[in-house]
């Protein structure tokens, strides 16, 4: 597996990351732990989780159970020091903390609740899951319209979170900083003001990006190149539409689509026939499509750690075996010609 720098931390982490988002709910606990073990096998060393996981749905009986759940696995295993974990504070939603959102005021009382939950002293990368101030993520770039920020209010806040996660930093509470759902503007703007002060900088931005949803590729990935910034993705598989799993109507028991019929916004007419597309291009070559996605990550001309889920652990034994394939330049014409005749179909 390949290992890449988080950043300009001296953070090495696996080019795959382990989603744990079904976990406690979708995935129980048992084969939740049984994967850790797995990827770790692997030579994945990185996982991501979130104080509002798991999810399908978001509840708030269940917020936190995600890092619960992986306290548990460090407990019994005792290899805290053998993964880099990362994990986020929840933005404004209802079903965390009622909605609250994070600021200055609370982001170390948040971060707290996530020690806690994962039952360890320090956090690896610790993440804002999306901006206080909006953002075009989630099928929001349709109808974005930023006209409404301050922008006096929004870099007060940055500062004001940065002063707060500087001093995080220096009790060894947190290890890096990342972003997620960002924007280049905003990415960079935390970056100027971390620097100003002598705040953690930011390592990485977990935002989508998979075959399906290449919104990074433009300005972000000139951000990610030039200020050494990881685009650390969510999503590779498009919520499954790149295992082929949902061809031809089909909708599996247990799938991501029979518990929310949308995923997510993703679930459009155009999505499907880029979907075949792909697929055609996987047949041609002789690789599954959902191996040809994963390696697809590994080929763009800036840094990028995947994240992936499984809902269990078979699923995560067929990703594993081609966990270090790189695709050809035949390969990666032919994929370029499908985006070029499938761009953005959500």
């Amino acid at each position: 597996m390949k290992q890449i720098e988080l950043g300009r931390t001296g953070i090495m982490v696996s080019d795959w990351c382990l989603g744990t988002m079904t976990y406690s709910r979708q995935t129980p606990q048992e084969d939740a732990h049984r994967q850790i073990d797995m990827s770790l096998d692997a030579g994945i060393n990185f996982l991501d989780t979130a104080e509002m996981y798991p999810v399908n749905p978001i509840l708030k009986e269940t917020v936190g159970d995600s890092e619960r759940c992986i306290a548990a696995w460090i407990k019994a295993s005792g290899r805290r020091d053998d993964v880099v974990i990362a994990t986020k504070a929840a933005g404004d939603m209802a079903m965390a903390r009622g909605g609250e959102g994070y600021g200055p005021d609370n982001i170390l009382d948040i971060l707290d609740g996530n020690l806690e939950r994962l039952g360890t002293d320090y956090i690896d990368l610790y993440q804002l899951h999306w901006p206080m101030r909006g953002s075009y993520m989630f099928r929001q770039n349709w109808t974005f319209d930023p006209s409404g920020q301050d922008r006096a209010q929004v870099v007060d806040h940055m500062a004001g979170v940065l002063e707060k996660l500087k001093e995080a930093q220096a009790a060894g509470k947190i290890r890096a900083f990342g972003l997620s759902n960002e924007s280049a503007w905003g990415t960079t703007k935390w970056i100027d003001i971390a620097e100003q002060i002598g705040a953690p900088r930011v390592a990485s931005v977990q935002n989508e990006y998979s075959l399906l949803c290449r919104l990074y590729d433009t300005d972000m990935a000139e951000v990610s190149h030039n200020e050494d910034v990881v685009c650390f993705s969510f999503s590779p598989l498009a919520a499954g539409l790149l295992t082929g799993k949902y061809a031809n109507g089909a909708i599996p028991e247990g799938s991501r689509m029979s518990i929310g019929a949308t995923l997510g916004g993703r679930n459009q007419p155009r999505a499907h026939e880029a979907v075949a597309a792909y697929k055609a291009v996987a047949d041609k070559h002789g690789l599954d499509l959902a191996h040809m996605a994963m390696a697809f990550q590994r080929s763009r001309p800036f840094k990028v750690s995947a994240i992936f889920g499984a809902t269990t652990s078979e699923q995560l034994q067929h990703l594993l075996a081609a966990s270090d394939l790189e695709l050809t330049a035949e390969v990666l014409d032919d994929i370029d010609q499908t985006h070029r005749a499938h761009p953005m179909p959500y």
